[in-house]
Order: C-alpha cells, then structure tokens, then sequence
C-alpha cells in the first residue's frame, strides 16, 4: 500500500506522460498557447491531481468518485492530442505512443478502482 500519493504507480505513469506533454506542446504554433497546448496541458494534470486526491481521501466511495473523474481526464487528453495530430502539430508516430500509453492509464486506474471497491467489499463482509 502506497503511503503517498507519489508512490502509486497510476500517478508515476501519469506524471511521466504529463512531462512528455509539457514538452511537446512547448512545440505547439505560439497561437495555440492559449487554446489546444493550455487545454492539454490541463488534462494533463488534472490526471495526477486527482489520483492525488483521490489517495488523501478517507472514505473509499470519495476514492472512486475522484477516479472516475481522472480516468474521464484520461479520456480528455487523449482528444486533444487526436486534434493536435490532426493539426499536424505532433507525429502520427507521437500520437499513437500517447494514446496507447493513455489507454495504459485509463485501465490501470480502472484496476485501481477495482482494488478499492473490493477492500471495501471485503470491510463489510
């Protein structure tokens, strides 16, 4: 069991995608700055806030709740890099490294929330 938020895997991987973003919106046309590489950006974090919130919450139904909202984050950051592909502004290459590492997340956070509902399965039995 992970005492911070920082040692469980999800927002290890999480975090490191973020960092892979951050530098290849820093690419994005200087009129995106705003627009397509904010929004990306801000998935992007949202992602590991809210694994980090999810992990200071106490009861696990506030867990779960926090995590289907990251895993929905997931889902947002991979459209926004679809469109930034489609921009030409990454590689087809680059996208589909995003996107099969994205999905990555997606189902380990799914397992995660899956852990948590049976711990607390297993507390009320």
């Amino acid at each position: 069991m992970a005492h911070t938020f920082y040692e469980l895997n999800i927002w290890k991987k999480g975090h490191e995608l973020l960092i892979e973003v951050y530098k290849v919106t820093a690419k994005y046309p200087p009129t995106e700055k705003y627009g397509l590489s904010n929004d990306t950006r801000r998935s992007g974090n949202s992602i590991i806030a809210n694994i980090a919130e999810a992990h200071g919450r106490y009861f696990f139904a506030d867990k779960v709740r926090v995590l289907y909202i990251a895993r929905g984050e997931v889902e947002e950051i991979r459209s926004h890099l679809r469109v930034a592909e489609s921009l030409s502004y990454i590689s087809n290459e680059k996208f589909q490294w995003f996107d099969q590492e994205y999905e990555g997340l997606a189902k380990g956070i799914s397992s995660y929330i899956a852990s948590l509902e049976q711990q607390s399965q297993n507390q009320h039995d």
